[in-house]
């Protein structure tokens, strides 16, 4: 706690390796994968510095494979959740009076071994179980996470060093402390980088933390825990536990002492998560922090004077890359009209040369969706959009699951800017595309904004300035990070703080001051030299 008196490593951003043929990371990461993928892996809960076994045990499979069995996971009862509750308690008495250089030695370290040792078995072991290509790996279980645990530190220190002014007659310091009790970190299957941030930035400020990863990402996330324990996260402090979420949340938020919810993930378990703090309000010691980034509807908009090789790019990259399964990934997009026609030749010229299948072959560009539940669900949308009139699919619209939950990137061109597709969040590789008259830019921008309830990312393509600073002023409420002449993909920790509005969460910025500022309970301490012994002012006379 409290100010900061030591100079830390000035935060850099990881350099990502290219993986080009022949290189050394490639055949690092081949051979990893090949290793991990024909053995298999038993994951216990991580309660207390230990490996906790129980009587009920999962399956694990890549979703691009799905019936090769990659290891087993164990789920907790309630008894394991409440230990995991009470280890963190005591854990806690001892972290949270830790000085702040040797939480942040721990989580720099982390960072080295990713950057190091790990870095091709994080990234193996993300290609198996999220179905990501070597490239979206590397960018997020080893870049983004590294990027995580470096600046978070730094701004962990920036935070401590900012103090109140004093003067000769007293002096003023805040203590940054960590929330009183413990909190709660649940993570989603598509970033191994947020799943390994959430829990450790809230450890990092002196928090204690029970931790549930999504099914799906178990088995990255036994790597993140493998490096905190080699990084030396003492037992307690980051307690894992998996299973049914609705038992397990039940149990966290039953305690008096839950004094924090880090999530992402659903818009409605989201929602649900916030009644039940409300709903419990008056069992608790201090006001939960609520911390939230959940769905989005993302958008490019493309103006008359765009480049449409520029604006087919941003399409195909930003809504196909990792399956359309980035919560930032877009998948409406208004074109002008004069402009559409080159566009459409270069999206369906780029998605002719796509190949899609499994990640360990390194020339496919798009692998499988997570699940079959995922894959039902856009494949019933895709086979709605070939029976309505207002629809027309212009590439893509297959699909299979015999192997692997694999959904071919499908385009959609609607006339309807309404259109089912373009309100509904599918969370998949389908792209819905509706053509406006370039007179009316100014409605269009105006349509961007009213058709959603999200509020995540979005993109503007124009070369025209003046175009650009009406679409930026238009959609300020629309998008928390808004891209210019980009695709909405891509924020980069330490440039791009990410996080949305609206139904999108509470926009409290992952990969920034904003957000560690709220896993801390500061307190005011103001010490007097020469204290009083005179109630009479002066007025008095």
């Amino acid at each position: 706690m409290g100010k900061g008196f030591f100079k830390v490593p000035v935060a850099v951003n990881e350099p990502v390796k290219t993986y080009a043929p022949g290189s050394p990371e490639r055949e690092a990461v081949i051979a990893e994968y090949s290793k991990m993928y024909r053995s298999t892996v038993e994951v216990p809960l991580y309660i207390n510095g230990k490996y906790v076994k129980t009587k009920n045990t999962k399956t694990m499979s890549p979703p691009h494979d799905h019936q090769h069995v990659v290891g087993t996971y164990h789920e907790a009862d309630k008894k394991h959740v409440e230990e995991a509750i009470a280890t963190a308690l005591e854990a806690r008495k001892n972290w949270a009076e830790l000085p702040w250089e040797h939480r942040a030695g721990i989580f720099l370290k982390a960072a080295e071994l990713i950057a190091g040792p790990y870095r091709a078995k994080i990234n193996a072991a993300t290609m198996i179980a999220q179905s990501k290509t070597i490239h979206q790996a590397e960018i997020d279980s080893a870049c983004e996470l590294i990027d995580f645990l470096r600046f978070n530190v730094q701004f962990m220190t920036e935070i401590y060093n900012d103090q109140p002014e004093s003067t000769s007659d007293a002096w003023n310091r805040i203590e940054y402390r960590p929330l009183e009790g413990f909190t709660y970190a649940v993570t989603p299957f598509n970033f191994t980088a947020i799943a390994g941030n959430l829990p450790s930035c809230m450890a990092l400020m002196g928090n204690v933390v029970i931790w549930k990863p999504s099914n799906h990402q178990i088995y990255s996330a036994k790597v993140i825990m493998d490096v905190f324990e080699e990084a030396g996260v003492p037992a307690g402090v980051i307690n894992v536990v998996f299973g049914d979420p609705a038992m397990i949340t039940e149990s966290v938020m039953a305690s008096p002492d839950f004094s924090g919810l880090h999530y992402t993930g659903s818009t409605s378990v989201f929602q649900s998560l916030w009644k039940k703090i409300g709903n419990n309000i008056t069992n608790y010691k201090t006001y939960p922090r609520i911390v939230g980034e959940t769905g989005g509807k993302d958008f490019i908009v493309a103006h008359k004077t765009a480049d449409p090789k520029q604006v087919a790019t941003a399409i195909v990259r930003g809504a196909f890359e990792f399956q359309g399964q980035k919560c930032s990934a877009a998948s409406r997009s208004y074109i002008a009209k004069s402009i559409w026609g080159d566009v459409k030749k270069y999206v369906i010229e780029d998605l002719k040369t796509f190949k899609m299948g499994s990640p360990e072959d390194m020339s496919n560009f798009m692998t499988a969706v997570i699940h079959e539940d995922s894959f039902d669900k856009l494949a019933s949308f895709i086979d709605q959009a070939k029976k309505d009139k207002n629809a027309t699919i212009i590439s893509g619209g297959n699909y299979d699951k015999s192997k692997g939950y694999f959904i071919e990137p499908t385009v959609i061109e609607t006339t309807d800017p309404k259109y089912t597709t373009m309100c509904t969040e599918l969370f998949g590789p389908v792209m819905t595309i509706y053509v406006y008259d370039d007179k009316d830019f100014s409605k269009t921008l105006t349509l961007v904004d009213q058709t959603s309830d999200y509020a995540l990312t979005g993109a503007i393509l124009a070369t025209d300035r003046y175009a650009i600073d009406e679409a930026t002023k238009a959609l300020q409420n629309a998008a928390g990070n808004f891209y210019i002449n980009d695709k909405p993909t891509g924020a980069v920790v330490g440039h791009q703080p990410f996080g949305g509005a609206r139904a999108s969460g509470t926009n409290d910025k992952a990969g920034s001051k904003q957000n560690l500022l709220r896993w801390i309970s500061p307190r005011m301490v103001k010490e007097t030299f020469v204290t009083p012994t005179d109630y009479r002012y002066p007025f008095l006379g």
